[in-house]
């Protein structure tokens, strides 16, 4: 494992990633798979990527619904500017 990550870094595979990331990508690498970790990680990011969407629809019906922008920040905690991307859409 550790040969494979010392020969990207002299190629230039994934250089950044590596540079920065080394030990946590062998670590990975090293740790044995477990089925049932993965599915729970795996169900973790879907609920959180439900909720990311959720919130921006939200936001979006807010802005139909005229309210400011101020106020749809207040309410869904999003930024600005994604915000008035969203407003874009």
């Amino acid at each position: 494992m550790k040969k494979a990550v010392v020969f990207c870094r002299d190629r230039d595979i994934l250089t950044e990633l590596l540079e920065e990331h080394a030990s946590e990508v062998l670590n990975m690498l090293m740790t044995e798979w477990n089925w049932d970790d993965a599915k729970q990680v795996w169900q973790e990011e879907a609920s959180e990527e439900g909720i990311e969407k959720g919130i921006e629809n939200t936001a979006r019906n807010a802005l139909r619904k005229g309210l400011s922008i101020d106020v749809i920040q207040d309410i869904t905690g999003l930024d600005m500017e994604t915000i008035k991307n969203l407003s874009a859409d």
